[in-house]
């Protein structure tokens, strides 16, 4: 792990020896020093140690790795393939807070064997907005309903299968529903 306790000691101008005094129950200052390097691991138990000793969060002496990003080397459009005028990059898709998939099995629909359906939770609230949009719906006994949501009529909503002839499903005051909202395939 790789942490930000140096740069936060030497910004609040504090030497080793400091930090060392005022951590409960105090260590040496060789101690910090090594934890400082990564010579020594640093434990959850030390990073609040040393964060209470800095006055500050120990989410503040983390320092998470960079997300990698993609090069975009060319641009589709309607006239054809271009290289980009100026450097681009993207990041690769993170999952929000909360969010739950899907993983396909078998074909049905527009979806095939082996992609993965991002969706977002949403609550009763918000289902409107989720008007014709596939949605995953929990069901009793751990059982679960995916497709389009086709209407709302008070608690209940109105679901329509992905696949062909598949008969409208009504689910009653589900507390949340996933809404699809990023589908990862491979090609």
């Amino acid at each position: 792990m790789i942490t930000a306790i140096r740069e936060i000691r030497k910004a609040k101008g504090m030497t080793l020896q400091e930090v060392a005094d005022r951590c409960d129950p105090p260590t040496t200052a060789q101690t910090i020093g090594r934890l400082e390097t990564g010579t020594r691991t640093v434990s959850v138990d030390w990073l609040n140690r040393i964060a209470k000793a800095l006055g500050v969060e120990a989410g503040d002496l983390v320092t998470l790795p960079e997300q990698a990003e993609l090069p975009v080397a060319a641009i589709l459009d309607a006239d054809g393939v271009d290289a980009p005028h100026q450097p681009i990059r993207l990041a690769p898709p993170r999952p929000d807070a909360g969010a739950v998939a899907v993983q396909v099995r078998a074909g049905v629909g527009d979806y095939r064997a082996g992609d993965e359906i991002w969706c977002d939770r949403i609550a009763p609230e918000a289902y409107s907005g989720a008007l014709n949009r596939d949605v995953l719906v929990p069901r009793p006994a751990g059982r679960f309903l995916f497709g389009r949501l086709i209407g709302r009529v008070g608690e209940r909503i109105q679901i329509l299968p992905l696949g062909a002839g598949g008969r409208q499903q009504i689910v009653s005051d589900p507390a949340w529903i996933g809404v699809a909202t990023r589908l990862v395939r491979a090609l």
